[in-house]
């Protein structure tokens, strides 16, 4: 009988101790979902340029909203000499996920990212070796596809151009940057061909800036004059100052003749040159990153965004483009998903 009062005693305590584990796991998983995750956003331009760095700004917006464990902070117009500090001071502050949206702020990145390994740091146009530099394993590189953003807008500009003369402005002279500007210019050429154009693309300038509107200004006057009537650009706020001299270049000539292509949200009204846009979803790729740094998983790879996973796309276009136009564009944009552009 005692043995088994004790046997029964036994279970008891067995079946004690189990429910008490599994209440306490079940704690730990609630506090893991309760958890509040900071990721911080550094730029080097300003979250109001209507370019680059509103795209950004919002897109992280968009993905923190959709993520209510999410929260953000941000530090906007900073000198390539207030990188590290800014970082750094998001690392103390104990924020989980630092985002970079440029291959300007590689060295920061991975000078920050090795001496704080407990931080990810989610680095947009990153480069592809970026993160096998990083000797924690804590940088992620979220890197677009730059020949198919070339692509999306040189096949517009190719079929509008009336000169054949096209050109391009770009902010630094980064591998994203001209992996872009070789995409417009193998797209143009090719869609020309194909429509009986000779098209001529003019040398790329560089601002060395994002923020100097004047700059946009002064090479669109400039490109205009060597006969260019369609833009595209990788430099927000030089690209806003480069619509800014079209947009008063048509008015003067009383009609709507020199176009711009927006990148890298749909921009169409922003400015009247604009006849269409190269989106990047880079939403998507941020929340990929989102759920890695709660995965625990996060580090050391390269997440890729192009037109067949949806991360690119084009934006709507304007009424200036002509129905036949549209439909000839969308089916070359079909011709990109497909893998049989320019084949």
């Amino acid at each position: 009988m005692k043995k088994i009062i004790a046997l029964l005693l036994a279970v008891v305590m067995v079946f004690g101790l189990a429910a008490c584990g599994g209440e306490g796991e079940a704690a730990a998983d609630n506090n893991a979902e309760g958890k509040t995750y900071k990721v911080a956003f550094i730029l080097n331009c300003s979250i109001s340029d209507g370019g680059w760095g509103t795209a950004c700004y919002s897109e992280l917006v968009a993905a923190v909203e959709r993520n209510e464990n999410w929260e953000m902070a941000y530090t906007d117009n900073l000198a390539q000499d207030g990188y590290y500090d800014a970082m750094v001071a998001y690392c103390n502050e104990g924020f989980d996920l630092i985002y970079a949206p440029g291959g300007e702020y590689t060295d920061a990145v991975l000078q920050v990212a090795a001496e704080y390994p407990d931080v990810a740091f989610a680095q947009l146009n990153g480069g592809e070796d970026t993160p096998a530099a990083a000797v924690n394993g804590n940088v992620t590189s979220l890197l677009p596809n730059g020949q198919q953003i070339g692509w999306i807008a040189g096949a517009l500009a190719g079929l509008m151009t009336e000169t054949g003369t096209v050109a391009f402005i770009g902010g630094m002279e980064l591998t994203t940057t001209l992996a872009k500007y070789e995409g417009f210019v193998e797209a143009a050429k090719y869609v020309g061909e194909k429509e009986g154009k000779s098209i001529t693309a003019l040398d790329a300038v560089y601002a060395n800036s994002y923020d100097d509107s004047a700059k946009g200004i002064e090479f669109a006057n400039a490109m205009m004059e060597q006969g260019a009537d369609v833009f595209f650009g990788d430099a927000s706020a030089i690209d806003s100052g480069a619509r800014q001299a079209i947009d008063e270049k048509n008015k003067a000539a009383g009609s709507i003749k020199v176009f711009d292509i927006a990148q890298p949200a749909d921009y169409l009204g922003q400015n009247e040159c604009i006849i269409g846009s190269q989106v990047t979803d880079n939403s998507s790729l941020i929340e990929l990153s989102f759920r890695a740094v709660e995965d625990g998983t996060f580090g050391g790879e390269v997440l890729y965004g192009n037109l067949e996973n949806g991360v690119l796309s084009t934006g709507a276009l304007n009424d200036l483009v002509p129905q036949e136009i549209k439909d000839k564009y969308l089916a070359y944009i079909e011709e990109m998903i497909a893998g049989t552009f320019m084949q």
